[in-house]
């Protein structure tokens, strides 16, 4: 929605499935939002348009406080492209720029500091830091008002470099101090922000916004399917379930648990995290592993334009691509996966943990493990796992690839050297490849041919397995969806036996 007439229209109606898409400013208020904000309708006149909060900051708005604009989902465009600024936008998500800075941003994008700077301030209309700046000053709002540390723990558990700092950008901001900002604490049942403060200390409860439907049961099955014994765990009734993982990040360790039950445009989550300073790298990668950013609107259109596709998009409106919160983690269990089922490349999957994996310095619950380090496997003979040496071998391979970067699979890869560097290593083929291109890298386009589970989808769907390819050429740029709706699509008739594959175990 490029026109500045729609999006007027998008305020004006209060359609929430644009935002995140884009920001608006009202000039006599001094105030940004979200374009489903419930305040009255401003002006035409006094309306500006913003791609990101972080151009609306650089020009001198604040946050408004009623409807939260900084809580809304990240826009769906950032996923969909691979050119520059959608990889740089993943990787200023993850935290890059405050670890690294702009310098370790460009050099993973491959690219010079001044060309990125020039490409995001030309198209976003803010640069790398003014982007990583308004997302420190989301991550010091969820901590001020879900956790009762003290303000300059927050300021540098967000990522600010000095507590003056801090004061300033939140001042700036929110037109608030950080006490203010305190009490100005959403309600526990308000629909935008973090909820109220935890009864567990050392837990940061969080609302994971979403936008339009959201099919929270297929997206609990695949994960309850695939959930590894000792890093993963599901528990609970369908319709009622917790899923919970241990994450290695950038500072230390955490665990996330995420509720299936959605509420009015959300995820309950809660984070429990060794180093505050992971608070945005574990969110974000929560984020890609539930599929947060999509835009269902967006896809539906798409995809429902299909015959076919149109009755299994109506079924089961807002069905998600999961991603993955650890990509090398995810390459590892696709090709774990490979010539065999999903139950069984689970249990080799829970023997690798047992045998490699780190141990939590504390178990919780369930969660007893991290997942093994790709250091590690690279230099492991697996021989508890019994498989054929062919298949350990291809596993070491992709370790080493990963290990010594021949392989990179981070937020901000570029997909296509990504897939062409998995299919020049021995053992891996197109299938594990699209796959891992997929999930790992978060791509929504992307259309796995030779899965014999998608055919059988679209047998069941009453969809002509000839000519996949031509057809799907309409699905883009959404076609990792269509084959999420194939693999979901319900059975009209008894299930005939499976066929074999040398690579497809389904998604």
């Amino acid at each position: 929605m490029r026109n500045e007439d729609s999006r007027y229209e998008a305020v004006r109606s209060r359609d929430a499935r644009f935002d995140g898409a884009f920001f608006f400013a009202v000039s006599t208020t001094g105030i940004y939002c979200r374009p489903s904000c419930p305040a009255t309708t401003p002006r035409r006149r006094n309306v500006a348009f913003f791609p990101t909060s972080a151009a609306a900051q650089g020009s001198g708005f604040r946050a408004c406080r009623r409807c939260r604009p900084d809580a809304v989902p990240g826009s769906a465009e950032w996923n969909a492209r691979a050119d520059l600024v959608g990889r740089a936008m993943r990787l200023i998500s993850e935290g890059v720029v405050d670890r690294e800075g702009v310098s370790g941003l460009a050099a993973r994008l491959g690219y010079s500091a001044r060309q990125v700077q020039r490409q995001l301030n030309a198209e976003l209309g803010a640069g790398p830091v003014a982007l990583a700046r308004a997302q420190r000053a989301h991550t010091a709002r969820v901590l001020l008002q879900t956790t009762g540390l003290q303000a300059a723990e927050i300021a540098f558990a967000a990522g600010f470099a000095s507590v003056r700092q801090f004061n300033d950008t939140i001042k700036e901001i929110y037109a608030l101090t950080p006490s203010e900002l305190r009490a100005a604490r959403p309600g526990k049942g308000t629909r935008f922000g973090p909820v109220a403060p935890p009864a567990t200390p050392g837990v940061l409860p969080l609302r994971l916004a979403f936008r339009g439907p959201y099919a929270a049961r297929q997206l609990f099955d695949h994960l309850q399917r695939r959930a590894i014994t000792g890093i993963e765990e599901v528990s609970g009734e369908p319709g009622a379930r917790t899923y919970r993982r241990t994450l290695r990040l950038p500072h230390g360790t955490g665990v996330a648990e995420i509720d299936e039950v959605a509420g009015d445009g959300w995820l309950d989550c809660r984070l429990h995290l060794t180093e505050l300073r992971d608070l945005t790298t574990a969110s974000q990668r929560v984020r890609r592993l539930f599929d947060l950013d999509a835009d269902p609107y967006a896809v539906a259109e798409r995809l429902g334009a299909d015959s076919v596709l149109a009755r299994l998009v109506d079924g089961c409106p807002g069905l998600r691509s999961p991603g993955a919160p650890a990509p090398d983690e995810l390459a590892v269990r696709a090709v774990l996966g490979q010539q065999v089922s999903v139950a069984a490349g689970r249990t080799l999957g829970g023997a690798l943990v047992a045998a490699h994996g780190e141990p939590l310095p504390e178990p919780a619950g369930a969660l007893t493990h991290l997942f093994p380090r790709i250091d590690d496997l690279a230099q492991a003979t697996l021989t508890e796992l019994g498989m054929p040496e062919s298949r350990r071998a291809t596993l070491r391979t992709l370790s080493s690839a990963l290990a010594d970067g021949t392989v990179v699979l981070d937020a901000g890869a570029d997909r296509d050297e990504a897939e062409h560097a998995l299919l020049g290593l021995r053992g891996i083929g197109p299938w594990t490849a699209g796959y891992i291109r997929m999930r790992a890298l978060g791509d929504p386009d992307v259309l796995l041919t030779g899965d014999v589970a998608v055919l059988a989808g679209m047998r069941r769907a009453g969809a002509p397995a000839a000519g996949l390819k031509e057809r799907a050429n309409a699905w883009r740029p959404w076609r990792s969806y269509a084959m999420h709706h194939f693999w979901n699509a319900p059975a009209t008739e008894p299930a005939s036996p499976r066929p074999t594959t040398t690579e497809s175990t389904g998604p």
